[in-house]
């Protein structure tokens, strides 16, 4: 597995965002893509020895398009110059929650995991029950000294604790949110190390706790048709 190949295609992607050199160079795609599949796939491997829920997916079903929607976009880029997937028990659907990667070449690479589908109202209210209900649990997790040393959880929020919910609740803060996702940043050089598989994994272990937790709380949410 050559992740290097990786991020030389998506820099010059980056350097020649338009339909005629993404075009051109579809073979330098191509071999970039197999490359980001290889490493999806000793992800799955890795990830699966503490998390066997997700064994069963294809690499190829969890990665995500380069292309843009740029319809109601100010920037019109045709392609999002970065490699995408999420590893999750429901494949690349955001419900089961799973593990995501982005490799993104200057800065833009992570590592994350948990909530970050804040457009799916039922989703956000079952999460803010579930932490009213079982604060310690939440507060446990987070307190970990593995999990602290790694993460911050983030999310969009609201100003103030929505109606129904104890303003002095102790994790009246994290009621607020409408998501909560965890996001490591994980350099070039980082990415480009033969052992990026390996230690993605187990920055990923530190974070199934946390994934477990938001899963037990969507436990019965279904995706909205389309």
């Amino acid at each position: 597995m050559d992740t290097q190949k990786i991020l030389t295609y998506l820099g010059n992607l980056s350097a020649n965002n338009n339909r005629e050199w993404h075009h051109a160079h579809k073979q330098e795609y191509k071999e970039a893509n197999e490359q980001f599949e290889a490493l999806i796939r000793e992800l799955i491997i890795g990830i699966g020895a503490f998390d066997p829920g997700i064994l069963h997916n294809e690499p190829k079903d969890l990665t995500f398009k380069l292309v843009r929607d740029t319809r109601f976009s100010h920037d019109k880029s045709p392609y999002n110059p970065a490699f995408r997937a999420h590893i999750g028990a429901g494949g690349k659907l955001p419900v089961p929650v799973g593990y995501y990667v982005m490799i993104k070449p200057g800065g833009g690479s992570f590592l994350g995991g948990g909530l970050f589908a804040d457009m799916f109202k039922d989703a956000t209210s079952m999460v803010r029950k579930f932490i009213a209900a079982n604060g310690r649990e939440w507060e446990e997790i987070l307190d970990a000294p593995d999990f602290r040393k790694l993460f911050t959880v983030q999310g969009t929020a609201l100003k103030n604790v929505p109606a129904g919910f104890d303003k002095e609740h102790p994790q009246a803060s994290y009621l607020k949110f409408k998501s909560w996702y965890l996001e490591y940043p994980v350099s070039d050089e980082e990415v480009a190390d033969e052992g990026f598989a390996r230690r993605a994994a187990e920055v990923f272990e530190v974070m199934k706790p946390f994934n477990d937790y938001l899963n037990q709380a969507l436990d019965g949410f279904q995706m909205p048709a389309r």
